[in-house]
């Protein structure tokens, strides 16, 4: 083992670089370490490193928690995983004692914190996670489409919240990562017309690849009447209210902390409109894992670029231009 890695390390408002750091220690029984085989970088990373910020992080940390690794050791009460098992990692940490993990919504615990975010993460060649947080994936899953499963994971949490009943319309509003895992997931789940609504025409022309049947530039006249609205940017609950059908369901995915519009509520109760919020996941790991062992998604096609750590630069200035859909890094070469 080597007694040092390079690492992409948060460094403050809007800083970040790579630095060699200390290989992680076990430091628990119940403890993992990992090699990163590879990692994704995520809009959540381009709002840390915003100023001024739209998600908080910790200075000093490693970012990266999008990541799929293969196990190295492991402490002494970890019983369901061996030396070179591949892994998919759930980078939320909860608590399992506060009154939300006990009511089951382990996605609202008030005491969770996250590897990639608040502690250390997978943009480094070795990462130590607690076992509770690895679920084993065959190694016959290419590490590029493993890298996927937690923002998949989310998504599909959120799309089992909209309750699709085949043949109904969709439209998402968002033609990024996260949108077009949306319209993987409806097209793939039996939606009916499936219409994105993204102003990059990169974007665009992407989603008419991935089977979206109308791809509309702005005011998403096409998908009127759609019976179900997927906010995947975090603005536009107002278009979603305008776009959704009498009765229909807007659910809310994307965040942005300074992103505020103004709603007529009365719209929502004339119209009887239900709102539905999803944030991260509870229970869609397992059911991601499955999903990307059988390959019935080809998640792999968002890659847009696939770079070496220290490359990392080129894929953030990728992604705040428009010009990337998924940034996959090879921390270990």
């Amino acid at each position: 083992m080597p007694e040092t890695m390079p690492a992409l390390v948060f460094r403050g408002e809007g800083e970040w670089g790579v630095e060699e750091r200390p290989v992680p220690r076990l430091e628990s029984d119940d403890d993992v370490l990992l090699r990163v085989d590879r990692a994704s970088i995520c809009g959540t990373d381009i709002h840390i490193l915003s100023v001024p910020p739209g998600h908080p992080a910790t200075p000093g940390s490693i970012l990266g928690h999008e990541y799929a690794a293969t196990v190295v050791s492991h402490g002494a009460r970890v019983g369901n995983l061996q030396r070179g098992d591949r892994v998919v990692i759930d980078p939320n940490l909860t608590c399992g004692l506060c009154r939300y993990c006990r009511l089951g919504l382990t996605n609202s615990c008030e005491n969770m914190t996250t590897l990639g975010i608040f502690r250390h993460g997978g943009l480094a060649a070795f990462n130590v996670a607690p076992a509770k947080a690895l679920h084993r994936i065959d190694a016959s899953v290419p590490p590029e489409r493993a890298t996927l499963a937690e923002p998949l994971s989310c998504v599909m949490h959120a799309f089992e919240k909209a309750a699709l009943v085949p043949g109904e319309s969709v439209c998402i509003l968002g033609g990024g990562p996260i949108g077009l895992l949306f319209l993987l997931l409806f097209k793939t789940g039996g939606a009916g017309r499936v219409t994105v609504v993204e102003p990059v025409e990169f974007r665009r022309s992407t989603a008419a690849g991935f089977g979206a049947d109308v791809v509309d530039s702005a005011a998403g006249a096409e998908a009127e009447g759609a019976d179900v609205v997927v906010d995947a940017a975090g603005t536009l609950l107002p278009d979603g209210v305008r776009l959704v059908r009498s009765g229909g369901r807007v659910l809310l995915f994307g965040m942005n902390l300074h992103g505020e519009r103004p709603v007529n509520q009365y719209w929502i109760t004339r119209r009887q409109i239900t709102v539905i919020g999803s944030f991260i996941q509870q229970t869609a790991f397992p059911k991601v894992v499955r999903l990307l062992e059988a390959g019935i998604l080809p998640v792999e096609k968002l890659i847009t670029h696939r770079l070496s750590l220290d490359e990392v630069g080129v894929g953030l200035e990728a992604m705040r231009a428009g010009e990337a859909i998924k940034v996959v890094v090879a921390p270990n070469g």
